[in-house]
């Protein structure tokens, strides 16, 4: 299982091996490319890259000979971001070192240096590594917001070496961004943002940044793939690459061949904590209005349509009359909210906004999130099988609210319905049910009381204590109302029915296969 990619620096954090005992394999692990000196280092492997001479010539015939020049263009203008952080006190014991190197090895020497800095910093702080790029001659500089955040001191040092200390301008952390500020006597050298959105799978790209403290280093790859979703929030899109990045790289740039910053380093797959040719940048197109606005206004203000939304299936397509899974689901939709006013519906697909598709759940939550408070949208909407557009208002998006998550209880053990298409036993929803379940006044429909293991809702993941609130997208409120339409369903020759299921107070739209037999 992989780990949330998204920490501040801790002791014996990310850069910590953390071997499986013996005769066990272990999983990779999604974690920031950023390296923490109490940590330890994780030793280093070499790798041969096989020359393909002529195919290689005739596949791209655009590669370069030498990186060299693209790596003089863009280097001056990466840094090395050194950040301190507050932390409990876990008294003044070190990591050994992970593994034995040869005596005099200039590896062991170098791990020395970083146990020693470390051993004199004070006891309540701890030393954080990671990289940036500079975006401006006057000194902003761009880097990774779990790289400083709730940083008590932060450093920028130069590719020739001198260092400065930095200021917060602003930090995000929906996108892991933040934007720092040096004063530098002179005009410093900067590299520009080029359009992600142009860049493509098996696209040559060159990553600069600090790995393992090291200061610059340069390697190179191919964009792997595009649009990668690591679950750690609403806007993940990920690039990933196969160039080596490492811890300490978090927040330095990934280059085009034309020297323009088209990622930002953010985070690796690995099983030891070292590069195995994953990893994932943050893409220029999404970085630069935060990155805009953080320098305007020290904070990031966003678009809200108050809406819940769910990825279409293609069960979910085929059962709404859909040519293929496409849009944004409306599984929710929150009262007095733009979405209620302009009578978005449960149930809805939203397919277009303000005249760009919306192929899937990324690229609505972008668009809304980049339109102004106030400003007028069009929303093209999939329902009742034909389009519909609906006019809407966009709010601003407030500060994220804390969310109980409370164990469902046992369900009621009160004799239900057997759908047997369906694969489950239904009740209705009685003043005694609604008292042991603890079902709001509010939420109505027919609660499942058991689930055929072998049956379809089985298959969808429906269990006891689920609430369906509609069938075919028609309210329901006792067991015979859904019989009726799944039969219906059955009917008409229909392979699944979409069900509207409340789970803790969580919606969803879930295609259930119906039994013919």
């Amino acid at each position: 299982m992989l780990e949330t990619a998204m920490k501040p620096a801790v002791p014996g954090g990310e850069g910590a091996p953390n071997r499986p005992p013996a005769g066990k394999a272990r999983r990779p692990r999604l974690i920031p490319a950023i390296v923490t000196a109490a940590a330890g280092i994780l030793a280093f492997s070499a790798f041969v890259r096989a020359d393909t001479g002529a195919v290689t010539a005739a596949i791209a015939p655009a590669a370069p000979f030498s990186f060299a020049d693209l790596a003089a263009k863009v280097s001056p203008a990466v840094v090395t971001i050194s950040s301190t952080h507050k932390v409990e006190s876990s008294g003044d014991a070190m990591p050994d070192l992970p593994f034995d190197f040869p005596k005099g090895s200039p590896f062991e020497e170098f791990f020395r240096h970083f146990r020693e800095q470390q051993r004199n910093a004070p006891p309540d702080r701890v030393m954080a590594l990671g990289s940036g790029f500079i975006i401006d001659p006057s000194g902003y500089v761009v880097t990774n917001n779990h790289v400083v955040e709730e940083a008590t001191d932060i450093k920028v040092t130069l590719s020739t070496g001198q260092e400065y200390a930095a200021k917060l301008i602003g930090s995000d952390a929906k996108t892991d961004l933040a934007l720092l500020k040096i004063d530098a006597s002179a005009k410093l050298p900067t590299v520009t943002f080029g359009n992600s959105d142009k860049t493509r799978v098996g696209d040559w790209v060159l990553a600069v940044g600090n790995p393992f403290g090291l200061g610059g280093t340069v390697t190179t790859g191919i964009i792997s793939a595009r649009g990668r979703d690591l679950r750690n929030g609403p806007f993940d899109d990920f690039l990933q690459i196969d160039a080596s990045i490492n811890q300490g790289n978090s927040g330095g740039p990934t280059f085009n061949l034309a020297g323009e910053v088209v990622g930002i380093n953010t985070a690796i797959a690995s099983p030891n904590g070292g590069s195995v040719g994953i990893g994932f940048a943050i893409p220029s197109n999404l970085a630069k209005p935060v990155i805009a606005q953080l320098e305007s206004h020290g904070s990031v203000e966003r678009g809200w349509l108050g809406v819940g939304i769910q990825p279409v299936t293609p069960e979910i397509a085929t059962v709404v009359g859909l040519d293929k899974p496409l849009g944004a689901l409306v599984s929710q939709v929150e009262p007095n909210s733009p979405a209620a006013k302009a009578n978005l519906r449960k149930g809805d697909v939203i397919i277009g906004y303000n005249g760009q598709a919306v192929e899937n759940l990324h690229d609505l939550t972008r668009l809304v999130a980049d339109t102004p408070a106030g400003r007028r949208a069009d929303i093209v909407v999939w329902r009742d099988k034909s389009k519909a557009t609906l006019h809407v208002e966009i709010a601003k998006l407030k500060s994220d609210q804390e969310e109980a998550a409370t164990e469902a209880p046992a369900p009621a053990s009160a004799d239900g319905t057997d759908v047997k298409a369906l694969g489950a036993t239904l009740a209705a929803i009685t003043p005694e049910t609604r008292q042991e379940m603890d079902i709001p006044d509010d939420v109505n429909g027919v609660v499942i009381t058991d689930v055929d293991s072998d049956g379809s809702a089985a298959d969808e993941g429906l269990r006891p204590g689920d609430i369906i609130e509609q069938v075919g997208q028609k309210q329901v409120h006792t067991p015979a109302e859904v019989g009726a339409i799944v039969s219906a369903a059955l009917a008409a020759k229909q392979d699944a029915v979409l069900l509207l299921v409340n789970r803790e107070g969580n919606e969803v739209f879930v295609a259930v296969k119906v039994s013919h037999a």
